[in-house]
């Protein structure tokens, strides 16, 4: 059950980055709203993940992880922003890094 709490989390962190931009520093009301209200229930939903049973580092680890690569790939895709070979071994760095920590940590 951690671990739905975890997805929720991580679509909601999600959600509300894809929206920043949008806010254009907070002074569009509509958008500002939706991310912060998204922050809110991404954080709400990591605190019942972790009060579940997951350990903090490794539910953070995937959280921060698993945010990054989603908002790497929705940037890409769809805010125009550039890729490059750079930014694919960022990502995999930071993958490999919670790979290692669930190894490490999870069981």
């Amino acid at each position: 059950m951690a671990y739905l709490f975890l997805v929720g989390a991580i679509i909601a962190e999600v959600i509300a980055t894809s929206l920043l931009k949008s806010t254009e520093g907070f002074s569009r009301l509509w958008p500002t709203i939706g991310c912060l209200t998204g922050y809110a229930v991404a954080f709400a939903l990591l605190a019942q993940s972790i009060s579940r049973g997951m350990q903090v580092g490794v539910g953070y680890a995937l959280w921060s992880a698993l945010g990054t690569t989603l908002i790497v790939v929705i940037g890409v895709l769809f805010l125009n922003e550039p890729m490059s070979a750079a930014k694919v071994a960022g990502v995999g760095l930071v993958v490999a890094g919670v790979v290692v920590l669930n190894f490490a940590g999870a069981h």
